[in-house]
């Protein structure tokens, strides 16, 4: 598929590719999901986006979610502004890390320390070497379709049974490693309780986005994240819930505090930087003492808590506090949801839209969507021309039909209208 505007950017990736690895830093900006060449992004500025082709899009990426409050608001690049003066890193201790500490505390109780990371890959696969460190065993539990970043013991795929040990999702990650990565059905209450019938002295720990947002939106069933928690706390694991998407996304205090579940690890990202490098993974002080200068368990990072990101992030969680923001943006979601449903069914278009918060996805599919099998059986081909009606008019989604896309408290009731008679254009064409 060819966008007709994107002219530029096609010839932009066609020089990327020459010296980037897939002329792109990160795959799924690829386009590989929708065909075409990936749009060169110029300048954003509240919800829209403006390619190098001079094209206004309505966004619904978001850099794939940080950017709650819209693009380059103005606090967020004042405080960005700020701290630059001062210098950009020094590799030590600032003031600012125990303030956005605090802030995130505020948010997350259940946080009693934090340690401050890069991203969320770095933050969840240090959780991961914590919960081992903490408990003195080596398997980890996570769930299809889930992501976690790209650390070996993550990048693994279920055997040919719920129970089997995992078996390596990419080249270079090794079996000896992948066996120690038990891989169940996202939301399967009977896998998690069979596994940890027959090797739950083992399990370190228990990995899960407590809603899904990698395969698009998936929510979890009721007793599912529950049966997470009684178990973990019999069995003496590490439950980690990755709130990373979902973290001021599905609820101002994250997951946890929307299904009511406190986990003993959250890793977080995305919004606390601002839109800048930043991660964090925290918890329970008895645990996170178990790191290194305090324990045994190590891990490191000069640019963690760098200035400038640590800046970006008080800003954003201080404009997020009286919630009105989130509130914008979670009603909007609402509304969206509710107004693409309608116009499916009035098109008889086999679909399911899930929303929570302000995240949303579109399953082209009449089989409801629970888990990773469910997700798989959306018609790719009614997404892809989808994808490229809604670009045409003006609307960029994320490029995948198993990614999720997100509301800012930017978008406007324009934005609203103008997305559904985009939609509804694409369907009766």
């Amino acid at each position: 598929m060819t966008f007709s505007k994107g002219i530029l950017s096609q010839n932009l990736f066609e020089e990327a590719s020459e010296i980037l690895v897939g002329g792109v830093n990160s795959p799924v900006r690829a386009f590989r999901n929708v065909g075409g060449s990936p749009l060169f992004i110029k300048s954003g500025n509240g919800a829209r986006i403006v390619t190098e082709d001079g094209q206004s899009l309505i966004d619904y990426v978001l850099s794939w979610g940080p950017m709650i409050l819209g693009h380059a608001h103005p606090d967020v690049l004042a405080a960005i502004s700020g701290a630059i003066v001062n210098g950009t890193s020094f590799g030590a201790p600032t003031r600012s890390e125990t303030v956005l500490g605090k802030l995130i505390q505020g948010f997350f109780p259940s946080v009693e320390k934090v340690r401050f990371v890069n991203s969320g890959t770095e933050a969840c696969m240090s959780a991961i070497r914590l919960a081992r460190g903490f408990t003195g065993r080596r398997r980890i539990v996570k769930f299809d379709g889930c992501y976690h970043g790209h650390a070996d013991s993550l990048l693994v795929a279920a055997g040919s049974g719920a129970l089997t040990h995992g078996e390596p999702d990419s080249a270079g990650v090794l079996p000896e490693l992948a066996q120690f990565t038990s891989v169940l059905p996202y939301n399967d209450i009977d896998a998690i309780t069979s596994l940890f019938a027959e090797v739950g002295h083992d399990i370190a720990a228990v990995i899960v986005e407590p809603v899904a947002g990698n395969m698009g939106v998936v929510l979890p069933k009721p007793g599912f994240l529950e049966t997470l928690r009684s178990i973990t706390e019999e069995y003496e694991s590490v439950l980690i819930f990755d709130e990373v998407m979902t973290g001021f996304r599905v609820h101002l205090n994250g997951a946890q505090s929307r299904f009511g579940i406190t986990p003993d690890l959250t890793c977080l990202g995305k919004v606390i930087g601002g839109g800048l490098p930043c991660a964090a993974y925290g918890g329970r002080a008895e645990i996170m003492n178990f790191l290194s200068p305090v324990g045994a368990v190590y891990q490191a990072g000069t640019l963690s808590g760098n200035p400038v990101a640590m800046a970006a992030g008080i800003a954003t969680l201080n404009l997020l506090k009286d919630g009105t923001a989130f509130e914008k943006a979670a009603r909007f979601t609402s509304d969206l949801a509710s107004e693409l449903r309608d116009r499916l069914r009035v098109a008889r278009i086999p679909a399911q839209v899930h929303s929570i918060g302000t995240m949303w996805s579109i399953f082209f599919t009449d089989h409801p969507v629970t888990t990773l099998t469910d997700a798989m059986t959306t018609d790719k081909n009614q997404f892809k021309r989808y994808y490229w009606d809604l670009l045409e008019s003006g609307i960029y989604l994320a490029p995948s039909p198993y990614e999720s896309n997100f509301v800012s408290s930017c978008h406007s009731v324009a934005d609203l209208e103008a997305t559904c008679e985009a939609v509804s254009k694409s369907l009766s064409c």
